[in-house]
């Protein structure tokens, strides 16, 4: 057969293939449950569904899974709030949302040594006492897939993504019935950005409350000192912790507070000044950095004040051979030559720590298997899947196309702005490089009255261990239920 034969008959056979897929139905799993929240007996429904999504031309391409978990007994449905989650990336599943943070069951080490947290335990804390929660895994993550022989780029794409998203979230909405239900939209890390252009670029969906997780403090396309001002905070929390700067009495929180008042400053003002800047006042405000991040006056005066995520982390525990975390800021590793920052960071756990080399590539290490959430939703919640549950996927991060379209926070002030009812939500890690500190929501239009700033002494992952999860969980349960009378149940008084 001729190489336009071979061609012809492959594409041939992947419109057949394509077509089969789409044609065939729509998986779903249905499993109910018993477990105890906040101290009370609570039956719960799992669905884990497949929806269908277009691509941009308006074909259907993709297939979107989600796992809702709605409490059982409630005598008005309808009423009850909804909570749609998702994590970022991008490229990542929803399953540290999922099954770290707010799901009825969460991922705990078996032991010291376990890093895939095979241990599965029931969640007490999970806000599914007061609000369904839907857990949504983006095209290329968990078990959502484009089609047979259907690339996946399309959906690599901030605006065609958050789309999508939204359009995931409507069908689940008439599917169920849940039209009228208060709704709240939550995502974390890159995720606050994809709910931040939700909740202002889909104008067909409206929710109640927006919760933003761990999103970047600043805009991606923010000016480089822009970015820096909002780091120093956090900066300073992981030199709090490691004991780099005199504590001064402070805790984590006060000293992150303090930290965050002199960044957006006399810090940030002495950037805006740039060569102006008279050599006394450099060398005050070289000296006062440096008590909040413990790097040396000389280094920070070298670095002409600027001090990025890897200065820091190569720097600031130098003397004792060791590098630090960048999405948990009191996480250790070996320093050594060649290492790149991010993708080796020992706190995401996707490099071997302690060997010299070049790092991996996100399109070396590609696709990520969670093989402890594939088997709990195959084994235990019943969903019928072949093929292996994507925990990240650095090819789709790798790829993935970024608009400026302002950031989470400008995005939630016009949203806000144009919907006078929307709360928003906010919490971060003391110990998260970048981390917010809230102001920037403020200083670019977010209604005060409207706006909840929850901070907790974690990672990015800011529910990280039970207090951090349980605190997590009551800031959720809090800001879903203000205002407002929960529907009443069947099996409570």
């Amino acid at each position: 057969m001729r190489n336009t034969e071979r061609r012809v008959a492959y594409l041939v056979a992947a419109v057949a293939l394509a077509q089969a897929a789409c044609a065939a139905p729509l998986r779903q799993a249905v499993s109910h449950h018993e477990t105890r929240i906040a101290d009370q007996a609570l039956r719960y429904t799992a669905t884990v569904r497949e929806f269908p999504v277009r691509d941009p031309a308006g074909q259907i391409g993709a297939r979107v899974v989600t796992i809702a978990y709605t409490r059982d007994g409630v005598a008005q449905p309808a009423a009850r709030p909804v909570i749609f989650a998702f994590n970022g990336g991008p490229g990542a599943s929803s399953s540290p949302l999922h099954m770290k943070a707010m799901g009825p069951i969460v991922r705990e080490k078996s032991g010291p040594d376990d890093r895939s947290e095979s241990r599965l335990v029931a969640n007490e804390s999970s806000p599914l006492d007061v609000a369904d929660i839907v857990f949504i895994d983006p095209v290329s993550t968990g078990f959502s897939r484009a089609l047979p022989g259907v690339d996946p780029k399309p959906w690599y794409d901030s605006r065609f993504d958050a789309r999508t998203v939204a359009d995931v979230i409507a069908q689940w909405l008439r599917a169920n019935g849940r039209e009228h239900s208060p709704r709240f939209l939550m995502g974390e890390s890159y995720g606050a950005i994809r709910a931040a252009l939700i909740a202002n670029g889909e104008p067909a969906a409206s929710f109640d409350g927006v919760l933003l997780v761990s999103g970047p403090g600043t805009p991606l396309d923010a000016p480089p000192d822009v970015q820096i001002v909002g780091s120093i905070a956090g900066l300073a929390a992981g030199a709090w912790y490691h004991g780099r700067v005199d504590r001064r009495g402070l805790t984590s929180a006060q000293f992150f507070e303090a930290a965050a008042a002199f960044a957006r400053g006399p810090y940030a003002q002495a950037l805006a000044a740039g060569d102006a800047l008279p050599a006394e006042e450099r060398q005050r405000i070289a000296a006062a950095l440096s008590d909040y991040i413990g790097l040396p006056v000389p280094l920070i005066l070298e670095r002409n004040l600027r001090i990025d995520a890897n200065t820091w982390m190569f720097n600031v525990l130098k003397d004792r051979g060791l590098r630090t975390g960048r999405l948990d800021l009191r996480v250790t590793s070996p320093l050594l030559p060649g290492q790149e920052g991010a993708i080796d960071d020992p706190a995401l756990g996707v490099v071997p720590q302690g060997k010299a080399g070049p790092p991996p590539t996100p399109a070396s290490l590609g696709a990520i298997e969670s093989p402890v959430v594939g088997a709990y939703l195959k084994e235990q919640l019943g969903f019928t899947a072949g093929d292996p549950y994507i925990g990240v996927n650095f090819l789709a991060n790798s790829q993935w196309t970024f608009h400026p379209d302002g950031g989470s926070e400008a995005n939630m002030a016009s949203a806000m702005t144009r919907d006078p009812r929307l709360r928003l939500f906010v919490t971060a890690g003391y110990f998260d490089y970048g981390a917010s500190d809230g102001v920037g929501y403020l200083d670019a239009g977010v209604p005060a009255a409207r706006f909840t700033f929850a901070p907790l002494p974690g990672p990015h992952e800011v529910y990280d261990g039970a207090d951090n999860r349980a605190a997590f969980n009551d800031a959720v349960r809090r800001f879903v239920t203000v205002e407002r009378v929960d529907a009443g149940t069947a099996d409570t008084p």
